[in-house]
């Protein structure tokens, strides 16, 4: 939207942002629009040529629109529970697409291992692309049901917290 002017950008938020909130997630099947205010926002275009849902509420009375505007509260907390519960399915599916690339690793105690570089593990400044993204090798001195690792360098003196078994492989001497 401002491919042509970029330092216009906050003259576009305002459209950007309804145009989120009016479009339907994946996650939760519904706009955020509609859980929020209880029903489908009507669209610009939709008042400019007469749809079909716009008819219909220029002909109700104001009775009928308030009791349909009700009607649409008192189903909110029901559809934001079936939004949840589209999110947690939603989550599951993610979840299961992502253990099945996920590389299973077990150590067992005195196993040697390397440990990734984390960015909290620095201690020196990393000079570029070419510098080792592993370190160690270590050995594991315990192992946690969840699936973490207490670590000590070969010869004793160094022990990290634990880490989990993610940022940790194989050490083949």
């Amino acid at each position: 939207m401002v491919s042509h002017n970029k330092r216009h950008w906050h003259e576009k938020l305002l459209e950007s942002l309804w145009a989120y909130r009016v479009t339907t997630r994946t996650a939760t099947g519904m706009t955020p629009y509609s859980l929020v205010y209880g029903g489908e926002a009507v669209l610009p275009l939709e008042v400019q040529i007469a749809s079909l849902r716009v008819a219909i509420q220029e002909k109700l009375t104001e009775e009928e629109a308030t009791k349909l505007r009700l009607k649409e509260l008192d189903n909110l907390e029901e559809k934001r529970l079936h939004a949840l519960q589209n999110l947690e399915a939603y989550q599951a599916r993610m979840s299961r697409a992502f253990d099945k690339r996920l590389k299973r690793r077990s150590f067992k105690q005195g196993d040697l291992v390397l440990a990734v570089i984390r960015p909290m593990n620095i201690t020196h400044r990393i000079k570029g692309k070419f510098e080792p993204k592993w370190e160690g090798p270590y050995v594991v001195k315990d192992v946690y049901s969840s699936g973490a690792y207490r670590i000590i360098s070969a010869d004793g003196e160094y022990c990290p917290p634990p880490i989990n078994g993610k940022f940790l492989k194989c050490y083949y001497a």
